[in-house]
């Protein structure tokens, strides 16, 4: 599988698959101008998390299609950046042979664990967002 116009392979990596992975993949999506293929995956799949949809629509993106995936080692293989984005996913990511790939951890705290009003959870998924985004943008910029 070669990337599609040989655009960097951007593979973000988390527990799940179901909130931060999907966040900051429809963000590098939005934001990227088209420059990167995006890809996610979790250790395990849990599902897409309605208030990552959520919080992402308030955002103006669509996730909605999105799908929680298990890590795929073909497109660790193939990836020119992996970034993982919990500790539990930094410390449990396949050994991988790919000389080439940058790997990066961008630790953020899980929104799935908030506890609270209905309010204080979405309140902790927007901080999270907002987190990933401002990262997000400085991946962009930098032009990596």
């Amino acid at each position: 599988m070669n990337n599609k116009k040989n655009k960097p392979l951007v593979y973000f990596l988390c527990t799940g698959n179901s909130c931060r992975s999907q966040i900051a993949d429809g963000f590098l999506r939005a934001l990227s101008n088209d420059k990167f293929e995006v890809k996610s995956a979790g250790l395990e799949a849990h599902g897409l998390n309605p208030r990552a949809v959520h919080i992402m629509t308030e955002a103006g993106i669509d996730i909605s299609t999105h799908t929680s995936d298990v890590i795929d080692p073909e497109i660790l293989k193939q990836a020119d950046y992996i970034i993982t984005l919990c500790g539990h996913a930094n410390d449990k990511c396949p050994i991988i042979s790919n000389d080439k790939a940058e790997r990066w951890h961008w630790g953020f705290d899980d929104p799935a664990k908030a506890t609270g009003s209905e309010e204080d959870i979405n309140k902790k998924f927007r901080e999270v967002r907002d987190s990933i985004r401002n990262r997000i943008e400085r991946f962009v910029a930098e032009g990596k």
